[in-house]
């Protein structure tokens, strides 16, 4: 039953712009499955759901991907920086080493991730949606600040 209500509440913020816990309790019970409130904040954090800010500036829930494996060295040490706009994120890298940062990242086989693109020392990647570029961006720049 939670994994059942757990895949249910994925593809709710999924499928809507989820700003509060009681808009998804509600989502939940016109699906049909009646949850407690601390039921629903079990699986938020299980899920390890968060709120970022929709292309609309209201923050809704969404879940951040976890990273695949751990990013090699060759990562860390090419990467200058990572920004995104919309459903695609921008990644520069020192000369030459774009094409090598974008065969780590499309190893990962990301499912948020649609496709990339290398040149010489920027990458284009496409991301599902614009959560899915915030919080992509946002573990990028963790992985580069450690």
């Amino acid at each position: 039953m939670k994994k059942k209500r757990q895949d249910k509440i994925l593809e709710i913020i999924e499928k809507n712009m989820v700003t509060t816990q009681e808009m998804l309790k509600q989502l939940l019970e016109d699906e049909g499955m009646s949850v407690t409130q601390a039921t629903l904040s079990r699986d938020i954090n299980e899920l390890d759901l968060k709120k970022m800010p929709s292309p609309s500036g209201v923050n809704v829930y969404v879940r951040l991907p976890k990273p695949a494996f751990s990013y090699s060295p060759i990562f860390k040490d090419s990467v200058i920086d990572v920004e995104y706009s919309m459903n695609m994120v921008v990644i520069k890298c020192v000369t030459g080493m774009a094409q090598a940062v974008c065969a780590i990242l499309d190893k990962m086989k990301r499912a948020e991730i649609i496709g990339t693109i290398a040149g010489d020392d920027t990458i284009f990647a496409l991301m599902k949606n614009e959560a899915a570029s915030a919080g992509f961006t946002e573990e990028l720049k963790a992985v580069l600040s450690e």
